[in-house]
C-alpha cells in the first residue's frame, strides 16, 4: 500500500512558499498576512524568519519560483522553427487560462501591489520580463524580423493584454487570437 504524503515530510521552507503561493495567487499579496501563511503552512513564527526574514524575501521567492518555472518550460519545448517556437510560447498564456482557477498574470498581478521600482519584488519582476523580451527577441531575429526589438516589444505587449484578457474575456478566444498577431507581426516567416 502507498504511503499518504504527511505534511511533516514537506521541508518547512517548501510548505511556506506552496502556502504562499497558492494564498497571494488566490487573494493578493498585500491580503494575505504572515501571520495567515504561518498557521496554513503548520510551521512555527521563528521557523518562517529563519527562511525568510520578512514578507516581501517571501514574496520575491515566490516570483522567482514562478519564473524558473516559465523558463523551464520553454527550455522543454522541442526545437521547432523561430515563428513555431514563438506561437508555442505564447500558446502557454492560452493554456493557463483556460484553468478555472486562472486568476491573470503572476508577474502582472505581484506589480499592480508593488508599483515602487526599486522595491526587491518589482527587481524580481523586471528581470524576468527582461528575459521574457529578450528570448522572444532572439527568436525574431532568427525568424529574419527586421526590426527584432521591436517585434518582441510587441509581443510582450501583446502576452500582456493576452494574460489579463484571459482572465477577463473569454480565454478560448486566446489562441486564435495569437495566430491572428503572428501573422500579422512575423508575416514573412
Amino acid at each position: 500500500m502507498k504511503k499518504t504524503a504527511d505534511i511533516n515530510d514537506i521541508p518547512p521552507a517548501r510548505r511556506l512558499l506552496n502556502t504562499a503561493s497558492r494564498l497571494f495567487y488566490a487573494e493578493g499579496i498585500h491580503a494575505v498576512g504572515i501571520d495567515r501563511i504561518i498557521a496554513e503552512a503548520g510551521v512555527a513564527k521563528a521557523t518562517f524568519y529563519k527562511h525568510f526574514p520578512s514578507k516581501d524575501d517571501l514574496v520575491v521567492a515566490h516570483i522567482e519560483e514562478q519564473d524558473r518555472a516559465g523558463r523551464a518550460y520553454v527550455a522543454a519545448l522541442p526545437a521547432q522553427p523561430p515563428r513555431e517556437m514563438i506561437a508555442a510560447i505564447l500558446g502557454r498564456i492560452g493554456n493557463a487560462a483556460s484553468d478555472a482557477d486562472y486568476r491573470g498574470c503572476v508577474f502582472l498581478n505581484a506589480a499592480a501591489e508593488y508599483p515602487e521600482r526599486a522595491s526587491p519584488v518589482r527587481q524580481a519582476i523586471d528581470a524576468r520580463r527582461a528575459w521574457y523580451r529578450d528570448t522572444l527577441q532572439k527568436l525574431c531575429a532568427a525568424s529574419g524580423d527586421p526590426s527584432p526589438e521591436m517585434t518582441a516589444g510587441l509581443l510582450v505587449a501583446l502576452s500582456d493584454g493576452l494574460l489579463e484578457g484571459g482572465y477577463l474575456d473569454d480565454p478560448a478566444k486566446i489562441p486564435s487570437l495569437i495566430e491572428a498577431a503572428l501573422a500579422k507581426l512575423l508575416p514573412n516567416t
